[in-house]
């Protein structure tokens, strides 16, 4: 090969890498993203709750979004994010629901979204004691909860320390459904902030597309990658690192399920059958990694031990029904909210 042989050759191969590179950028435009996601756009106006952590004070977001007012009201709907998440995801339940009359208040936990993430220990007690505080600043005093996958157990959580104001409790794919920590070896926190620390986009869709939808993903799914794949990109993607292990670690350590017969409120669990997250699983040993994460045989354990408690299946669907069969999941969902209740009558 000659000299000017080898040069077109090399100009060819470095022309196809380059163009590789486009493409791909053109099919997942992911946005670097800041900690606060202050170039990232929510499907509905965001305010803030000021609050304080540790003598710091930090700032709650979340989004309070009125009825319509064409039809009768069917009082608050509050909305509670997974993991993964943000409130932003609830977009389409939203709508949804304020259609049919409810309020809708969907937040950011603090260490989420566009609240504020201060480094510190993370728990579920604490961010259910900040959404009672701000749903008194709302003046709200009576709330059907709907939380999804960590917002499953968040929501739990709430209804157990303030039933009084909780009329309904809708469980959508909640994590905690078995304890992880019994089966899976602790990671420590150094350990799982450089686990964290080493996420790419690439690795993003390919553990949601694996863990969510089985493989098959969708150009509806991409939203999802906006925030988390935003954030590995930025310029705050250490701090995020952090957060995200600590969060983490407040899944794994604090689980809700033994308090599950605790619960006085009338309660919803939508279970897609699919789904088998598990908190861990790559930490545990192989015979038992199989029998983690077994959500059609889960919903049906917690539907027994939960008072008061119905069941829907959603067969051979994943770990976000509200995305991949949003039609069945919200019509389960809308009519366990219009059914009425004693506490309705009372």
């Amino acid at each position: 090969m000659t000299p000017s042989q080898q040069y077109l050759s090399s100009f060819a191969i470095l022309f196809s890498i380059l163009l590789s590179q486009v493409t791909l950028a053109a099919d997942n435009p992911i946005q670097p993203q800041d900690k606060l996601l202050s170039d990232y756009e929510y499907p509905y106006p965001v305010k803030t709750l000021e609050l304080s952590k540790l003598s710091q004070p930090v700032a709650m977001a979340y989004m309070d979004i009125s009825a319509n007012k064409l039809v009768p009201s069917k009082g608050t709907v509050l909305l509670l994010h997974g993991k993964n998440f943000s409130g932003a995801y609830w977009k389409d339940s939203i709508a949804a629901l304020t259609e049919q009359g409810y309020r809708v208040i969907a937040p950011d936990q603090i260490g989420f979204g566009k609240s504020s993430k201060p480094l510190m220990q993370y728990n579920l007690h604490g961010m259910a004691t900040d959404t009672k505080f701000l749903l008194d600043k709302l003046k709200v005093d009576q709330v059907s909860v709907v939380g999804h996958s960590m917002g499953g157990m968040l929501a739990t959580r709430f209804s157990l320390m303030y039933p009084g104001m909780v009329r309904k409790l809708a469980l959508v794919n909640p994590i905690g459904l078995e304890d992880w920590k019994r089966v899976v070896p602790y990671e420590p926190l150094e350990q799982a902030i450089l686990r964290e620390q080493a996420q790419t986009p690439e690795g993003i869709k390919s553990y949601m597309s694996r863990a969510y939808f089985d493989g098959k993903w969708r150009k509806s799914y991409d939203s999802l990658l906006d925030i988390q794949a935003g954030w590995s990109l930025g310029p705050d993607s250490k701090h995020i690192a952090k957060i995200d292990a600590l969060t983490s670690e407040m899944v794994f350590t604090q689980p809700v399920i033994y308090e599950f017969a605790d619960l006085t409120v009338p309660t919803l669990l939508i279970i897609g059958t699919r789904d088998r997250t598990a908190i861990g699983r790559a930490r545990a040993a192989e015979p038992i990694k199989k029998a983690l994460g077994r959500y059609d045989l889960l919903g049906k354990k917690a539907a027994a031990i939960i008072p008061d408690a119905k069941l829907t299946e959603l067969d051979g669907v994943g770990h976000i029904p509200q995305f991949e069969a949003f039609n069945d999941y919200f019509e389960s969902l809308s009519q366990f909210l219009k059914e009425e209740t004693q506490r309705d009558s009372d």
